[in-house]
């Protein structure tokens, strides 16, 4: 049997990623680089979530 862990944090980072996606889709000269931030917001959300 698994040992529940707090998801807390990772919703933190969620968050956090996903206020710099949205930055980067705002600011026109980085929006070529949106893509280097899209693994983290997935990331942080399966695991979040606890799907990882």
């Amino acid at each position: 049997m698994e040992a529940k862990r707090s998801a807390g944090k990772y919703w933190i980072y969620f968050f956090l990623w996903l206020a710099l996606i949205i930055t980067m889709l705002v600011m026109p000269g980085a929006r070529p680089f949106f893509w280097l931030a899209l693994p983290g917001v997935c990331t942080q959300f399966s695991l979040a979530m606890n799907i990882i």
